[in-house]
């Protein structure tokens, strides 16, 4: 990775205003999963031993720009003074008078967290004069937000117009874990892409073609794939506009000499619900009024043994509709077959962690992503924002 990060810094005695993705789910005021609360985590205990005054941002929701009290970042002070074993304070704005009297009062090593950036509706237009409030509270951006690097706003690419720029030790991983796997991964290297539509995805199958050895795909966008083969598949998800473009990337990986690797049968149903009577069928045997909503057995095997032969496995999106018990087999033999293999495994976020983790099997994964859609445009090849905006080591921001 080339870009700077807080190791590359001196930080004793500055105001750092950190960047964070402290975007969790909320029941009320409880937070009911605050893995990335706990992700920030090495990046705050840094600053922190390094004498920093740490000034902590993020959104939380889509408030749109309006103060929304069940969207407040108040309980997470909480829950994150808790984490830390050190006081938190809170500041009741991200901007202003009020914020800039409690950064005023920080001391070497003391934490602040801002209120939500995203109640004011600047954030998201990357308004220069918000980015130049957020930058007015600090001497040094730190960018650890990976999750939100993919957004252009005032707080994740603005405000780094403003001050120097670096990555946190989040962000870094993120980078470096990801670049590495693209750029020199150990073989053979598999790519697993899951998830309802292709035309979600279709960037990342087409750059990720051109890398991998193999690619497995599962979900309702392999309906898509299989329809473009000309199977018949009743009432599932297919994407009629975007057959012609999955066709035209199973001609490619035949070309390329890359292993395709679509199912060979299906766990059908009547109807889309946790209770339907499914059956299982072959991909060519599906009737006009069923649906696909997982792979089918001989599938799983299938995938699973091509994952546990890699040496570098990529994964984003599940197989199935995971979320009901019912068509979650597919999605949970391909996790357990991540949790064998003898190499590399990334997971690129959302449903994918979900599964993981539900699974329990998230730390034998090498590398868990915290940015669903940052981690979906970083394996397309995209520039991202946030990464984009932070100094290089050779000098120049790129």
């Amino acid at each position: 990775m080339d870009k700077k990060t807080i190791r590359d810094i001196d930080v004793q005695g500055k105001r750092v205003f950190v960047r964070v993705d402290f975007n969790v789910p909320l029941n009320g005021s409880t937070i009911t999963d605050d893995t990335r609360i706990r992700a920030a985590l090495p990046t705050i205990q840094e600053l922190r031993a390094k004498g920093a005054r740490i000034i902590l941002a993020s959104h939380l929701g889509r408030p749109k720009g309006q103060i929304v009290a069940q969207l407040s970042l108040k309980p997470i002070a909480a829950r994150l003074q808790q984490l830390l074993g050190t006081s938190v304070a809170f500041s009741a704005d991200s901007i202003g008078s009020g914020a800039e009297q409690q950064v005023g009062q920080l001391q070497d090593g003391d934490v602040l967290l801002l209120e939500n950036v995203r109640f004011h509706s600047g954030e998201e237009k990357n308004d220069p004069d918000l980015a130049a409030a957020f930058a007015k509270l600090a001497d040094v951006y730190v960018n650890d937000a990976f999750g939100a690097a993919h957004r252009a706003h005032a707080s994740t690419e603005g405000i780094a117009r403003f001050l120097p720029a670096v990555a946190g030790m989040l962000m870094e991983r993120e980078l470096s874990v990801l670049g590495e796997a693209l750029a020199h991964p150990a073989r053979p290297f598999t790519a697993m892409i899951g998830g309802a539509k292709v035309s979600d995805k279709i960037g990342v199958i087409e750059h990720l073609l051109a890398k991998v050895d193999r690619l497995l795909i599962g979900g309702g966008m392999a309906n898509t794939f299989l329809a473009a083969k000309g199977y018949e598949l009743g009432k599932s998800l297919v994407e009629a506009d975007r057959v012609e473009v999955a066709r035209e990337l199973i001609q490619k990986a035949q070309e390329t000499g890359k292993e395709l690797l679509l199912p060979v049968d299906l766990v059908l149903a009547t109807a889309f619900a946790a209770d339907a009577p499914s059956r299982i069928g072959a991909v060519d045997e599906v009737h006009a009024d069923e649906m696909a909503l997982d792979i089918g057995p001989e599938t799983s095997r299938l995938y699973a043994k091509t994952v546990m032969t890699s040496k570098t496995v990529i994964w984003n999106g599940p197989m199935g509709v995971f979320e009901m018990e019912h068509f979650a087999a597919g999605t949970n033999a391909v996790a357990h077959a991540m949790a064998e293999v003898q190499g590399m495994t990334i997971i690129g976020g959302g449903d994918s962690v979900a599964a993981i983790e539900k699974a329990g099997l998230a730390e034998r994964m090498t590398h868990i992503s915290t940015g669903g859609g940052a981690s979906l445009e970083f394996l397309e090849g995209k520039v991202l924002p946030g990464v984009a905006a932070l100094q290089s080591r050779k000098g120049a921001s790129q």
